[in-house]
This record gives C-alpha cells, structure tokens and sequence, in this order.
C-alpha cells in the first residue's frame, strides 16, 4: 500500500499521532440478524504532516459510505439545540440578519439549527449529504439540499438560490475527507461581504482533555487554528474573529471573509495561535506524547470495569454515541463488562453496537435494571445527562465518566 499523503498539502505522512489499532465505523450499528455475520474492521492510524501540521486520518472509508444513511439526529441533544440557538441570536446580531437576507447551512442536519433561522423569518438553506436526516430537516418546513459540498456543487447552488450572507459549518469541516474542496465550496457559497463561520473541536483541548474518543473514520481531520487557517486560506477565506466554546470538549468557532475584504484579525485570533504554540502545537516534535495519555485512560476503565465485575456489580452506559463505539472497541470491551446501553434516539433502539455488540435499549430500560453503575459515554455532555439521570440516586446508583480521567461521582 502506498504511503498516505496530507490531504491539505500532499507531503507523505509518516508521522504517528496515535494508533487506536483497528475499529469498525462508529456508527455503523447492528439489528439482530447481523450479529452472526462478519464485520469490516480499518486502522484508526492517526498522523500528523511534517509539513504543514495537519493531524488526519486517512481516507480508509469513502464519506459516501459514511454519510449517506446516517444514525446521528442532532435534535435529541437538548443542550446542542440550544447552543444553536444561542449561535443564531449571536450572528443576528453581529452581522445585522433581517428578514431580506440569506443563511446556508452546510450539515444542516434534521433542521436542528435553521430552524431559529426559520422562525425569525430569515431564508434558509439546508445542505445535507443523508437523505434519511435531511427528511426530518424537510418535515419542519427547512428548505434542504440532499448532497455532498465542494467547489461544483457549491457553485451550482449559489446560481440556483444565490449567494449567502452566513455561511455555517458546525462540526463538519472535521469529517469530510477533501478538505481543500469543501472549503472551496465555503467560498463559492459566500457572498463577498458575507461570513463563514466554522465550528471544529480544538486539537489543543484534545490533547489536554485525552479525549482520543474523538477520534473515529467519519473524523478525517483533527484541527487547531493554526491548521484552520492554512486550509481556509487555500480557499480564498481569511480567518477574523475566533471564539473558544465549551461544547464537544472544547470547541473553536472561527469567523472568517473572503480575503479580498478580510479586516485584520482580532486579537483573540493571536492569543488563542499563542496558546497553541505554547504547547508545542506549532512544531512537529510539540505533537508527541499523545499516546502516553491513552494508554492510561484504557488501563483505568478496564480496572474499573473488571473490578465491577469480580463484586458482582452491573454497569450499564448511557448514550451510544460514535465517540463511545471507539472507546468500547479500543479498550476491548464487550456485553459481559458492560450489560447493555440506552439511548434516546429510537432510530439505535434494538440495534448493537459496532465491533462490541453490546445491545443498545430505551432509556426506560435503565429503571427497569437498576444497575449500580452508569457509565455516561458521551461524556461532553456530562452536565445535562447527570440532570437527566438525578432518579438513579433513587436505588443508589453512581455515574461514571472515563474521559478526561476515570471518575466516579
């Protein structure tokens, strides 16, 4: 096989981040009849570029394969819809949005974010490449396109419904695979006094935070500001303004313009290159040492976990994110360290997990077991959940979170 190249600047990748080993895609999930046949396992091989830093995985599984048909609903996490909510009164503001202007999403999802758009009475336009998701989004009445971005197709459809005033790509710059195109397709849907503004978990908190659950096939790329900004650049943006959020472990959300009219940069754009550079994220040799962190996460969780079961005690998870099919596959665990997850979505109800085949229940199911343990797997949304499950203190149960560090609270 030939070695793989940078997908922003085309040096060879030879340079380890971490080795996860082998996964199944995190959000491929099972019904019954498919626990007896075989699944396909690829490497989750992080590198990071010699050249120009950008951490990324290869390419070993096409985004159409990925995305396509997709089990991620935005809309069942409370607090993500109102993140979003919060975001659209933000850029109403800021950028002055009335009724005759023009927003475009870009991974618009089930419409969880237009949706504020819509009720202001700001056009919008929804860009989603799964069908199955874009219905929910069409259902509540937002416009939405059913395809992949990138240059072409960003072209067509500013000459089919012009070009936009906002721009929006909330966690998505991370999972395509050509990344060079989609931004290019950013550009060609922005008008030139308008913004784009990207959302992207920071590689800095990352690294920080060991959240190397993060890391899975539909992620291609890992990003910081400095990388953003190369990728950006290529494309004719120039970033202005960045925000550093809570969500997703510690987000960034960059403003950018085309770069023709791109005022100077603002001063939280160098504090936050200043931060990163103090901790060796500008360099290739700051990059190491990653591994190290992992490897203590997965011994303490299986500590944990086998401990349990020698006292007899059940853990069961709540929530069956992708994040937590990569934790589960990379530490080895399966349904007898780990008796069953629930989940809100029903769309996962009755369905396994990938690679771990551990079944995956409605929430009501959680009562019903009365486990002594619940371990919270997507743990970034640790505040929310731990209010949601405040009736487990009813039989005594405690929570658990592995990520940043095993606790028991």
């Amino acid at each position: 096989m030939d070695q793989p190249r940078c997908r922003l600047c085309g040096t060879e990748l030879t340079q380890t981040f971490v080795d996860l080993g082998m996964s199944p895609p995190c959000e491929s999930y099972l019904s019954v009849d498919q626990l007896e046949e075989g699944e396909a396992f690829y490497p989750l091989h992080v590198r990071v570029c010699s050249e120009c830093l950008l951490v990324q995985l290869p390419s070993y599984i096409p985004a159409e394969d990925i995305f396509s048909d997709y089990a991620y609903f935005s809309s069942y996490s409370d607090s993500w819809v109102r993140h979003a909510e919060t975001y659209v009164d933000k850029a109403t503001a800021r950028l002055g949005l009335t009724t005759s202007s023009f927003v475009v999403e870009v991974a618009s999802n089930d419409g969880y974010l237009l949706q504020h758009a819509v009720a202001r009475g700001i056009r919008s336009l929804g860009i989603e490449p799964a069908a199955n998701v874009a219905e929910a989004a069409i259902a509540k009445g937002i416009e939405t396109e059913v395809l992949f971005l990138g240059e072409e197709t960003g072209t067509k459809i500013a000459e089919a419904h012009g070009k936009a005033d906002l721009v929006v790509a909330n966690n998505v710059f991370a999972h395509v695979p050509d990344i060079v195109d989609f931004a290019k397709g950013l550009r060609a849907l922005v008008a030139e006094t308008g913004t784009v503004t990207v959302e992207i978990p920071h590689l800095l908190r990352l690294i920080e935070g060991n959240e190397y659950d993060t890391i899975y096939h539909e992620h291609f790329s890992y990003l910081s500001l400095l990388t953003t900004q190369r990728v950006l650049a290529v494309a004719g943006l120039t970033v202005v303004d960045v925000e550093e959020l809570e969500s997703h472990g510690g987000s960034l959300r960059t403003w950018s313009r085309p770069s023709e009219v791109a005022d100077e940069p603002s001063t939280r754009v160098a504090e936050v290159l200043a931060d990163e550079r103090s901790a060796g994220l500008h360099t290739l040799e700051g990059h190491a040492g990653f591994a190290r962190q992992v490897a203590t996460v997965r011994f303490d969780l299986m500590a944990f976990l086998l401990q349990c079961q020698r006292d007899g005690r059940t853990v069961v998870a709540y929530g069956a994110p992708g994040k937590g099919n990569t934790l589960l596959n990379h530490c080895g665990i399966r349904s007898d360290l780990i008796r069953f997850s629930v989940d809100r979505s029903p769309v996962k109800h009755g369905k396994f997990l990938p690679g771990t085949h551990i079944p995956i229940r409605p929430v009501e199911a959680l009562a019903e077991a009365r486990p002594e343990f619940v371990l919270i797997m997507p743990w970034n949304l640790r505040k929310e959940i731990t209010a949601q499950l405040a009736y487990v203190r009813d039989w005594g149960a405690r929570l658990v979170v592995a990520l940043p560090r095993l606790e028991i609270f």
